[in-house]
């Protein structure tokens, strides 16, 4: 039998370029609906949601 390497875990890197930058955006627009959305105000999951965006939002301006 030869050995077998489980995947589980393991990060694809993400694209270069614009397609990085689209894909940041998009999560970024998510995040804040998901935050901004009524049913999460003022919830821990509504706060996980904006902490997400910020630390998104921070990651593409250090790609400007």
């Amino acid at each position: 039998m030869e050995k077998q390497y489980c995947r589980v875990g393991s990060i694809t890197p993400m694209t270069t370029g614009n397609q990085a930058i689209s894909l940041l955006e998009y999560q970024y627009q998510c995040f804040k609906e998901k935050a901004s959305n009524i049913k999460y105000n003022n919830t821990k999951l509504g706060e996980f949601f904006e902490q997400k965006a910020k630390k998104i939002q921070k990651t593409l301006e250090e790609f400007v």
